[in-house]
This record gives C-alpha cells, sequence and structure tokens, in this order.
C-alpha cells in the first residue's frame, strides 16, 4: 500500500507521463521493495521462531529453516507480483483520467493478505515436503539466493533518485508497524482460545477498516504534496490537529473523503457478515444484538483511523516527512490493533450479556 500511495503520488504530479520516467519509477520503487520484503520477512520469521520457542523451550533448527524460507520466499515473490500490478494499475488509470488514490490503493489493500497467505501456503507445502524426502539443501539455497540478491535490490534502489532517500528512512514505519500488528496478533491469539468465532471476523474488520483509511492517507498526501512544499501546511489546512467534528462535518475535501468512507463501513461489513452467515463460516449465530454490536466496533475503528490519517499525515508532513513513506504503515498497523482489541471487547460483551446464542464463544 505505501508503493500504491507513492506511485499514485508521482502520477498526479505528472512524473509518471512517459515511458522513461515510468521505467524509472518502477526499477526503483521494485528494488527498494524488494529490499524492504527481505529484511520484513526475515524479521517476521525470527519473531515466530521466538514466540515458538518460548512456551515450549525447545527450538528446532528444520522448523527454524522452513520458517525463514518460506517467509523470505514468500515475501519476495509476493511483492514483486503486487509491485508490478500495482504500476500498471497506476499507469492505468492515470491513462483512463482516474485519480490511483481512489483504486491503486484499494486494491494493494485487498490483493495483499490474499496473495501473501495463498502464496505463503504452496511456498510452505512445497518446502516441507522437501525436508520430509531429506533434501535439506534445497531450502539452504533458497536462504543463500534471496540473501545473495539483496545487496544487488539494495544497489539498485540507492542508484535510482526517485527511491534512494527511501531506503535510508523507510525502514523504521515498516518495522514498527510489524511490531504493532504482531501485538494485534497476541490480542487476537488470547481471544481465538475463548472466542472461535473472532476469528472469522478479524480478517473482515481489519481488511475493511485498513481499506479505508490507506485511501484517506493517500489522498491527503496527494493534496499536500500538489499545494505545499515538504515541511510547511498549506493555507487551507493550516494546523495539525483539528477537532473531531471539523475533521467528518467540515467543508473541507478531507471531511467529504472522510464522510464518503464512514458511508461505506456499515454497509460494506453488512454485506460480509451475511456472506460469513451463508458459507456458515464462523461459529457465532448473526442476530441483531450481534450486529448492533459488531458494526458499532467497526464504525468506531474507522472513525479513530480516519481522524488518526488527517492528524498523522499533516503532523508527518510539518515535520518533512514524506507521508507516502511512513504514514499507512503505522495507520494500518494500528487499524489491526484497533481492530482486534475492539472485536475482543466486542465479543467480551456479547458473552457477558449472553445475547441469547449459545454458539457465542464455542
Amino acid at each position: 500500500m505505501t508503493l500504491a500511495s507513492r506511485l499514485s503520488t508521482q502520477a498526479n504530479l505528472g512524473k509518471m507521463d512517459t515511458s522513461t520516467e515510468q521505467w524509472r519509477m518502477a526499477t526503483g520503487n521494485l528494488a527498494l521493495l524488494q529490499c524492504q520484503a527481505t529484511v520484513v520477512g526475515f524479521l517476521a520469521s525470527l519473531f515466530a521462531m521466538v514466540m515458538g520457542w518460548i512456551p515450549e523451550g525447545v527450538f528446532n533448527w528444520r522448523h527454524a529453516l522452513l520458517l525463514c524460507a518460506s517467509s523470505l520466499l514468500t515475501a519476495s515473490v509476493a511483492s514483486l507480483a503486487l509491485g508490478l500490478v500495482m504500476i500498471g494499475v497506476v499507469i492505468g488509470s492515470r491513462k483512463c483520467h482516474v485519480n490511483p488514490d481512489n483504486v491503486a490503493t484499494p486494491i494493494a489493500a485487498s490483493l495483499g493478505d490474499l496473495t501473501t497467505l495463498a502464496l505463503l501456503a504452496l511456498v510452505a507445502s512445497f518446502l516441507y515436503s522437501c525436508l520430509e524426502v531429506h533434501q535439506t539443501w534445497l531450502v539452504v539455497v533458497v536462504l543463500v539466493a534471496v540473501a545473495l540478491l539483496l545487496p544487488l535490490w539494495g544497489m539498485l534502489a540507492c542508484a535510482n533518485p526517485h527511491t534512494q532517500e527511501v531506503l535510508y528512512t523507510g525502514w523504521t514505519p515498516v518495522i514498527s508497524a510489524m511490531v504493532i500488528s504482531s501485538v494485534g496478533g497476541c490480542i487476537l491469539d488470547f481471544a481465538v482460545s475463548r472466542f472461535h468465532g473472532i476469528a472469522v471476523f478479524q480478517p473482515v474488520i481489519n481488511g475493511v477498516g485498513g481499506n479505508l483509511v490507506a485511501v484517506q492517507a493517500s489522498r491527503i498526501s496527494t493534496f499536500l504534496h500538489q499545494r505545499a512544499t515538504l515541511g510547511f501546511l498549506p493555507a487551507s489546512d493550516p494546523s495539525v490537529c483539528l477537532n473531531p467534528f471539523s475533521a467528518f462535518f467540515g467543508k473541507s475535501v478531507h471531511a467529504r473523503t472522510a464522510r464518503v468512507l464512514l458511508l461505506m463501513v456499515v454497509p460494506g461489513h453488512l454485506v460480509f457478515t451475511y456472506g460469513i452467515r451463508l458459507l456458515k463460516a464462523g461459529h457465532t449465530s448473526v442476530t441483531p444484538i450481534f450486529l448492533v454490536v459488531y458494526l458499532t466496533a467497526a464504525v468506531l475503528q474507522v472513525l479513530l483511523l480516519l481522524y488518526m490519517a488527517h492528524v498523522m499525515v499533516h503532523w508527518m508532513w510539518s515535520r518533512a516527512v514524506d507521508p507516502d513513506n511512513s504514514a499507512i504503515p503505522y495507520l494500518t498497523a494500528l487499524g489491526d490493533l484497533a481492530g482486534t482489541a475492539l472485536l475482543a471487547l466486542s465479543f467480551l460483551l456479547l458473552d457477558a450479556i449472553g445475547d441469547g446464542d449459545s454458539d457465542v464463544g464455542d
């Protein structure tokens, strides 16, 4: 999503109109994406290994190799595939005279988790079968190949003026987002042990919230790039913080966008909720009380995220930090944390009031 936001801004500024500009923008950003995916994939696998080792007290080297190789290969291939899709979407949107902020970021948010999880399942299954027949060398080859390619991606990103700065300054948001999301994962792990139904609704509430806030952050960032110099807020948005009422009911373009995005929350969740009900995918029956509590949590999450997006993007801009590179990782991670926490509280509340549903917590 960070790539989609960055490319959308450059396209709206007219810096991706020629084939030469598109090629330079694409190669630099894909190389940068490979660098970030490799490092974050390794850190994520390392965190998972530690979290698996602490409760059991046993460290399995074969499982560690499998986890690390699966994570690195999945991150590398998924980031390449999604990066190519995002570049195509942004260029196509520009040619069709459609604002890529409204198209590329939602597509990135929608395809990211789905593509990564599906690819991870395939890669992990294949590498596990290799370990089962004692072909450990193949797992080692994957690790060595990804490690050897990392300096190449770094040099390509460093040599490109569009990504040189991000290569040095873009690590803190990505790694911090991973840590924040991991806290949300711990909350989910605790909640699932008591309420099995929460596992089905957690991707929905976090997916919708992350999708909507990414659109808002990308649009605000493009607005600032078009009307102000980095480090100075435009006259139309002179302050970082504003009261929540103005953020949603004011006359600014950001407030109008926030209202439109907010209006999508309830209909979107109703569609997903009844889809889950029809597929009988959850352990929780969809009752009127459940809908009221669940939709309240979803609306609160998006309200919080949209307000945070306005404040965070303007604050970063005033501090001469490009929000295209930093805001969305924080916002989506905070969205995961807030969504999971609110969902857990919703299930606790439903359990406390009974809900008249024997499936709650089953």
